[in-house]
């Protein structure tokens, strides 16, 4: 069971458990300034105008009720007058969470971190900011810690399997994810995730075992019907693909990449108009999922309707700007359109994310040899031939196709 290019999985809806961060309990006092002491015992009661408590207790609130604005003011008050609360930093980082600003969030937790390096809730936060921006090795190091200090933390430890299959440390994901079997044999996305890492890790005895219990407990489930229909597509047995993803989408019809999935069959099957509306059914349930958007280029493109596929390559890369099949797709537009400088720039942006991207090195190599840099082009053709050597001895060993897009392993729930 390999991942696939943009090495997603279907997991992540139930990765995380809670939403986009958690905020920091009264502990916020802990390291405050004499400034701020003599601050708070200085107010009177009634004066709410220097009262950081009371203004930390109302940004508390407002973000409970969502009211982002109202908490940032009055976070950002309580800093006015403690510049060293580590909680208020804290919850301006959850504020950015839940506004998806993540280069931001990250900043402000780190800064929260340093004031307040105790508080592992901070630390759960940064690895579930470092795991939104994609950076799934960096979300490591403190999910770990925070395991350390709380082994019972069911949150931090499927965040932490996750990431660790992502960032293909398959062995060690096994040892985070197996103490959740007692909790979660019965959840088909967590024996889906652990049986990755088993595969990988070289674990047959777990891989039987796993397959075993998800036959047991997911044959009647979307979600098992969604992973076989991947399975097979991710073997070009598009028919068998085909007929499980219409099953899975008979029992749940809005089951989070379903129509990405089922786009990408019709697409396979050339069966165009269909595709495009499993691509627009699914963009209507996750608006802000690039795959959707990158597939509809691909379509366009293939149909040569170059304007549209321009729009949704460049529509995804505003979702997400390390989607290098956007960069790889427009490239491959530009380089149709004798747009060769505007390729080049493009092929250049895909490789630099994802250097072994299927036919990025002989699609530069082309596009090179069209500007006349012969000598270039030909260490692009000999790049490109030695990353075909080595797919060809790897999909004669795992007996596999190119991959289908699995968004669901870095999507995180709202």
């Amino acid at each position: 069971m390999k991942i696939c290019r943009i090495c997603k999985g279907w997991i992540a809806v139930f990765a995380v458990g809670c939403g986009v961060g958690t905020t920091v309990s009264a502990s916020w006092l802990t390291g405050a300034s004499g400034l701020f002491q003599q601050a708070a015992s200085e107010a009177s009661d009634g004066d709410s105008r220097s009262n950081p408590e009371k203004w930390f207790a109302e940004g508390q609130a407002a973000l409970r009720e969502g009211n982002l604005d109202a908490a940032e003011a009055a976070f950002r008050r309580v800093l006015a007058a403690d510049p060293s609360s580590g909680a208020a930093y804290s919850n301006l980082g959850v504020i950015a969470m839940r506004r998806k600003q993540w280069d931001r969030a990250i900043q402000l937790l780190r800064k929260a971190e340093t004031l307040d390096p105790k508080l592992a809730g901070i630390r759960l936060n940064i690895g579930l900011v470092e795991y939104r921006r994609g950076n799934y090795g960096a979300a490591i190091a403190p999910l770990t810690s925070v395991l350390r200090e709380d082994p019972g933390s069911d949150q931090a430890r499927h965040l932490l399997g996750l990431c660790e299959v992502l960032s293909r440390r398959y062995a060690e994901a096994v040892k985070a994810l197996e103490p959740l079997w007692d909790k979660k044999s019965d959840d088909v996305p967590y024996l889906y995730l652990l049986d990755i890492a088993a595969v990988e890790s070289g674990q047959k005895e777990l891989d039987q075992k796993i397959l075993k219990q998800m036959i047991a407990v997911g044959g009647q489930t979307a979600e098992y019907h969604l992973i076989l229909g991947k399975a097979f597509l991710n073997r070009y047995e598009v028919p068998e693909a085909k007929e499980e993803l219409q099953q899975a989408a008979a029992i749940n019809p809005k089951l989070p990449f379903l129509h990405l999935d089922l786009g990408i069959t019709y697409m396979r099957l050339g069966q165009n108009d269909r595709a495009e509306a499993e691509f627009r059914k699914d963009i209507e349930l996750e608006p802000d999922l690039a795959d959707d958007y990158e597939q509809l280029g691909v379509l366009y493109s293939r149909m040569q309707r170059d304007d549209e596929a321009e729009k949704e390559f460049r529509e995804a890369l505003g979702r997400n700007p390390k989607s290098d099949g956007a960069y790889l797709g427009l490239a491959k537009l530009y380089q149709r359109q004798r747009k060769l400088p505007e390729a080049l720039k493009m092929a250049d942006a895909a490789l630099r994310l994802s250097p072994e991207i299927h036919g990025g090195h002989f699609l530069r190599g082309r596009i090179l040899a069209q500007l006349g840099r012969e000598k270039e082009a030909q260490v692009e053709f000999a790049a490109a031939q030695k990353s075909i050597d080595a797919r060809l001895n790897k999909e004669r060993n795992a007996l596999e196709q190119e991959p289908v897009p699995n968004p669901e392993l870095t999507k995180q729930p709202q």
